[in-house]
C-alpha cells in the first residue's frame, strides 16, 4: 500500500476517531476485498424512505466523507435521531456458504463467509449460522465463531436444547443470496422478524449488529428504562448496561432485561430474547423494526410463538427458569429508611406503626446497622441490642431484613475482617487484569472496596459462610442486595482505568456518561469466566444466585431477597425493586409501566419504593402512593437520609389513614395474591398484569399503562396525578363485561368503554371482573395473625351467572412444600346456583382449612328464602341479601375445606 493511500484512508475515517495502525493493518489485510466507492447519493439511496433508514455511523459527528467509507447511502436530515448516513439495499460484507438442512427436516447450519469490511476492527472471518427448533413454539438461532470460542453469559443456567422433530408453529427461512434469516407463524404466514438484507449485519470482535423488520408497533419490554409500556418506536434507543443510575428518561438503569414482546396486528402474541450481556444499544424506528448492536459475545435469539400473552410467558419461563416459590410473609407490608441512625430510631418508627394499627410484617435496615458500613457486621454500640430486638419481631410474628452491599472492605486490618480475609485467602474477588491482586474502588466501606466473584464457583460456600457467620449474631430472614451493578464510587480505579480495548472499545453504546467504567469497575478487571466487559450486567444476578443459596442452607425455609440489579432469569433467585425514583407524580405516574414491565421478565415479586427514595414527598403525593403502593407486588415504603421522613405515621392522619385502609385490603386479599404466585412459580403467569393479557383482542388496551390487574380478577385503578386527586375522580378505561365495585359491591356493565370512577381522598378504586372467583381472610396486623383466620370466597357473578376461581394453600415457609406434596390447591366453580370445590391437585396439607363466609355480588335474584349445604339448609340468620346491590353474604359456615361440599341457594 503506498504512502499516498496510507493518508488518503487516515483522511477519510479519522471522524470514528480509528486507530491509524490498526487501520493500515486491516486495509493491508483485506485490499483483495477493496471497498466499492459508490456515489453515496446513487438512485438506490433515494428510494429508501425516512422511516427506512437503519443507521450506518451509530458514533457521533457522521459526515459526508466518513458516510462514503462505509459505502452507505448519505442524505443529510434535520429531524432528530433520523439517521443522515443509512445502508444502501445491497450494502453487505458477508455471504452464505454451505447452508444444510439438518436431519429432523426443520432446522439448517451454515456459515457466512466474510467479503468485506465493515469498518470495525477485526470482522471474523467466517460466521456460523444454526437454527434449533425447541419444541413446537420455541426457536433458536445462534450465530457464532466456529473457529474461536466467544463468551457467552452464565445466567440463565441452561444446557444445549435438542432438536425438535414435531411439527412446529413457524417457519425459519433464508435468502442465500442475503444475509440474514425470516422467522414466520404458519397459521397466518404472519413475518415475525425479517434480518434479511436489512440494517447492515456485521460481526466484528466488538461490534455485532442485526436488524430486522417486525410485524407492528406493538412492543414492549427491553428493560429496566423509564418508559411507557407500550414502547415508542419513533427512533428510541434503548442502552443495555447497569449502572447506579437514578431512575429517569434516556438512560441505562439497574437491570439489563434484552427480551420484547410483540402484539401481531393480527392478535396474536409473541417474544423474542436476545440473550447477549454485553453493553449494547436497542434501537426501535418506524419502519416498524429493531436494531440489536452490541460490543461482545455472539448472537443468540430465541422466538417465543405464543400465540397468547400467557403462552409467550409459558415459553419464555420455561427457558429462563420459574419464579422462585416465596414465603408467605413477605406479601406483607415493608418499612425501610436509609437514616435509621441507631436502633431506637428503628424502634420508634417500628411502634408507631404497630400502634396505629397499621397491617406491618417486615422490618428494614439499610447499612446504617452495620460496622463501620462493612458487610457481614453490625454495630456494637447504636445497634448493640439489634438480635434481641429481631427475637422481639420473631415473638409477633413479624421479620427483619438487613441490606448486603455487594462489596466488601478491602483495607481492614488482617484477622479482623473474616469477609476480607477468607476472600483473599480462597481467591474469589475480582481481579486487576493479569495479577492475583484483587481489584479495588470504593462505595461505603471506609476506605476501599473489593468485589466477589460469583462467576468463581467457590464464591457460593464462601458467601454461604460469611452469611451464616452474620445469621449466627443476628437472626435475619431475608437479604436486601445492593449496589449490586456493580456500583463504585469512583470511575474503576480512584485515578480512572488504564487504556485498553475493552474500556476504550470502538463503539461505546449510549450509556450514561459515555464511558463504560463510570462508577463501576475497570471493564479489562479479571472473573473467573473471563473479563467484567463481558460479565458486568450479570453481576447482580450473581450475587442472587449465591444468597438464594446461602439463605436456603442457613434458614432452611424459602429465601426471600430482593435486588436492584437483574439481568436474565434473575426471578429463579429474588425479586427486585426499581431503585431511586424521586418522590414526585411524575414517578408515581410511571411506577405503573415498570412494574408491568417487570411482569414480561418473569420477576413477578418487584416494586417501587412507596413515597419515592428522593426528595420531600408531600402530603398529598404520598397519600396516593400509599393507595397504589399497597398492590405493587412488594409493597415497601423507603426512602433516603437526606429527605424528610416518610413512613405513614410520620406523614399525618391522612395517610395513616390511606394506608391502613389499602393495607387492609391488601391482607385480605393475601389467599388470591399467593395463589397468583404461585401460579407464577408453576407455570410462569403474571402477578401484576396489564389489561392487555385479558383483552387482547380489544385494541384500546394495547396503550393503557395507567391502571393494572392482579392476576385476571381484580382491576387496581389508582389516582396519579394532581388534579385527579383535588377532584376524587378518576377516568378508567373499564373492558367490555361485568364488573363491580369492589367497595360498594354494584355492578358496572361496560361495552368497553371510558368511565369516571369517584376516588375518594382516603380511597384507591378497585374493580372485581365478573366471573371469578377471589380466595380471602379477614385481615390482621400481620401475616402470620391473617393465616389464623377463617377464609372467606367474594364470588364475582358473569352475565351467565358462573364464577370459578383458585386457591393455593401450604405453610407459607417450607423449602419443599411442592416438592413433598404439603399443600392444597383447590378450584371453587359456581354453575346453576351451586358453589363446589374439587381438587386441582391432591396434596398431603395437614394445616386447618375452614370457610367461614362467602359474599356474592351479581346475584339477580328478588329473594333468596333457602341455602343450602351439603343437601342441609342453614340458619336464615347467617344470611344477609340486599336487593337492589344483588348482593348475598352467608356467614358462619365453619365448612372444612379438605372435604367436599357443595353450597346452592335458591328463590323457593
Amino acid at each position: 500500500m503506498t504512502i499516498l493511500k496510507k493518508i488518503f484512508l487516515w483522511m477519510l475515517l479519522s471522524s470514528e476517531d480509528t486507530c491509524w495502525d490498526h487501520i493500515i493493518n486491516k486495509r493491508e489485510q483485506t485490499e483483495d476485498l477493496k471497498i466499492k466507492n459508490h456515489n453515496i447519493k446513487d438512485s438506490s439511496c433515494s428510494l429508501i424512505p425516512e422511516n427506512q433508514r437503519f443507521d450506518c455511523n451509530p458514533e457521533d459527528g457522521a459526515s459526508e466523507l466518513a458516510c462514503g467509507a462505509r459505502n452507505c447511502c448519505w442524505q443529510f436530515s434535520e429531524k432528530i435521531n433520523i439517521p443522515s448516513c443509512y445502508y444502501r439495499l445491497e450494502w453487505k460484507v458477508y455471504d452464505y456458504e454451505n447452508l444444510t438442512t439438518l436431519e429432523n427436516g426443520i432446522d439448517f447450519s451454515g456459515f457466512l463467509k466474510l467479503n468485506g469490511y465493515s469498518t470495525y476492527y477485526e470482522d471474523l472471518p467466517l460466521v456460523k449460522i444454526e437454527s434449533t427448533s425447541i419444541d413446537d413454539s420455541t426457536l433458536r438461532v445462534k450465530l457464532y465463531d466456529p473457529l474461536k470460542k466467544r463468551y457467552e453469559p452464565p445466567w440463565p443456567v441452561r444446557s444445549e436444547p435438542k432438536s425438535f422433530s414435531g411439527t412446529t408453529s413457524y417457519v425459519l427461512k433464508i435468502n442465500k443470496s442475503i444475509p440474514g434469516f425470516s422467522v414466520k407463524r404458519v397459521s397466518d404466514g404472519t413475518t415475525l422478524y425479517n434480518s434479511s438484507g436489512v440494517g447492515g449485519f456485521i460481526f466484528a470482535n466488538q461490534f455485532l449488529q442485526m436488524s430486522a423488520l417486525l410485524p407492528s408497533h406493538n412492543i414492549y419490554g427491553l428493560g429496566q428504562h423509564r418508559a411507557n409500556l407500550k414502547l415508542s418506536t419513533n427512533w428510541k434507543i434503548f442502552t443495555f448496561f447497569n449502572a447506579d443510575q437514578p431512575v429517569t428518561e434516556n438512560a441505562n438503569l439497574y437491570g439489563a432485561q434484552p427480551f420484547y414482546f410483540v402484539i401481531e396486528n393480527t392478535g396474536k402474541c409473541h417474544g423474542v430474547l436476545f440473550l447477549n450481556s454485553n453493553a449494547m444499544d436497542v434501537i426501535l424506528q418506524p419502519t416498524p423494526a429493531i436494531t440489536f448492536r452490541t460490543i461482545g459475545g455472539v448472537f443468540d435469539i430465541y422466538f417465543f410463538m405464543g400465540p397468547t400473552p400467557a403462552d409467550v410467558m409459558k415459553q419464555y419461563s420455561n427457558f429462563v427458569g420459574k419464579p422462585f416459590l416465596l414465603p408467605y410473609w413477605s406479601l406483607g407490608f415493608h418499612l425501610s429508611r436509609l437514616g435509621y441512625r441507631t436502633l431506637e430510631e428503628t424502634k420508634e418508627v417500628w411502634n408507631r406503626t404497630r400502634m396505629a394499627q397499621i397491617p406491618f410484617d417486615t422490618q428494614w435496615n439499610d447499612f446504617d446497622y452495620m460496622d463501620r458500613r462493612n458487610d457481614f457486621t453490625y454495630d456494637q454500640q447504636k445497634f448493640k441490642d439489634l438480635p434481641q430486638f429481631i427475637r422481639e419481631l420473631h415473638a409477633e410474628g413479624m421479620h427483619y431484613i438487613p441490606l448486603i452491599d455487594a462489596g466488601v472492605s478491602g483495607t481492614e486490618k488482617s484477622g479482623s475482617y473474616p469477609p476480607l480475609d477468607e476472600g483473599i485467602r480462597r481467591g474469589i474477588f475480582i481481579k486487576e487484569n493479569g495479577t492475583d491482586i484483587p481489584f479495588q474502588g470504593k462505595v461505603w466501606n471506609p476506605i476501599s472496596t473489593v468485589w466477589p466473584d460469583f462467576t468463581n464457583p467457590e464464591t457460593e460456600e464462601y458467601y454461604k459462610e460469611m452469611m451464616e457467620m452474620a445469621h449466627k449474631n443476628f437472626e435475619f430472614d431475608g437479604a436486601w442486595i445492593d449496589m449490586n451493578e456493580p456500583s463504585n464510587f469512583y470511575n474503576g480505579h480512584i485515578n480512572g482505568c488504564v487504556e485498553n480495548n475493552l474500556d476504550n472499545p470502538q463503539f461505546v453504546p449510549h450509556v450514561v456518561g459515555r464511558h463504560l467504567s463510570r462508577k463501576t469497575l475497570c471493564m479489562n478487571s479479571k472473573q473467573f469466566l473471563g473479563d467484567h466487559y463481558d460479565l458486568h450486567n450479570t453481576y447482580g444476578t450473581g450475587q442472587a444466585a449465591a444468597t438464594n443459596y446461602a439463605l436456603a442452607k442457613i434458614r432452611r425455609k424459602r429465601p426471600f431477597i430482593i435486588s436492584r440489579s437483574t439481568w436474565i432469569g434473575h426471578g429463579l433467585y429474588a425479586g427486585a425493586w426499581t431503585g431511586d425514583a424521586y418522590s414526585s407524580w411524575h414517578s408515581l405516574r410511571f411506577s405503573i409501566p415498570e412494574i408491568l414491565t417487570y411482569s414480561f421478565f418473569q420477576i413477578p415479586m418487584v416494586g417501587v419504593d412507596i413515597c419515592g427514595f428522593d426528595g420531600n414527598v408531600t402530603i398529598a403525593l404520598c397519600n396516593r402512593w400509599v393507595q397504589v403502593g399497597a398492590f405493587y407486588p412488594f409493597a415497601r415504603n423507603h426512602n433516603s437520609d437526606d429527605t424528610t421522613e416518610q413512613d405513614p405515621v410520620k406523614m399525618g392522619e391522612l395517610v395513616v389513614n390511606s394506608t391502613r385502609i389499602s393495607l387492609r385490603i391488601r391482607y385480605s386479599l393475601l389467599p388470591y395474591l399467593y395463589t397468583l404466585f404461585f401460579r407464577a412459580h408453576k407455570f410462569g403467569e403474571t402477578v401484576a398484569r396489564p389489561l392487555f393479557f385479558e383483552f387482547i383482542n380489544d385494541s384500546t388496551t394495547h396503550d393503557i399503562d395507567s391502571q393494572f390487574l392482579w392476576g385476571s380478577s381484580l382491576m387496581i385503578i389508582p389516582v396519579l396525578d394532581e388534579v385527579a386527586d383535588k377532584n376524587e375522580r378518576v377516568q378508567a378505561y373499564i373492558p367490555r363485561g361485568k364488573w363491580y365495585n369492589f367497595h360498594t359491591k354494584e355492578p358496572i356493565i361496560s361495552c368497553g368503554k371510558n368511565m369516571t370512577l369517584t376516588a375518594p381522598i382516603d380511597t384507591i378504586p378497585l374493580l372485581i371482573r365478573g366471573g371469578f372467583i377471589l380466595p380471602m381472610q379477614k385481615a390482621d396486623l400481620t401475616t402470620t395473625a391473617s393465616r389464623k383466620n377463617h377464609f372467606e370466597l367474594l364470588i364475582a357473578l358473569n352475565e351467565e351467572n358462573r364464577a370459578e376461581g383458585e386457591l393455593y394453600w401450604d405453610d407459607g415457609d417450607s423449602l419443599d412444600s411442592i416438592q413433598e406434596r404439603q399443600f392444597r390447591w383447590l378450584k371453587f366453580t359456581v354453575e346453576n346456583n351451586t358453589l363446589q370445590n374439587k381438587l386441582i391437585e391432591d396434596g398431603l396439607y395437614d394445616g386447618k382449612m375452614t370457610l367461614g363466609k362467602i359474599q356474592i355480588v351479581g346475584l339477580e335474584m328478588k329473594t333468596v328464602p333457602r341455602i343450602m349445604v351439603n343437601d342441609n339448609d342453614i340458619r336464615k340468620d347467617q344470611i344477609i341479601f340486599n336487593k337492589e346491590l344483588s348482593y348475598l353474604r352467608v356467614e358462619s359456615l365453619y365448612l372444612n375445606l379438605k372435604q367436599n361440599f357443595t353450597l346452592s341457594w335458591m328463590d323457593s
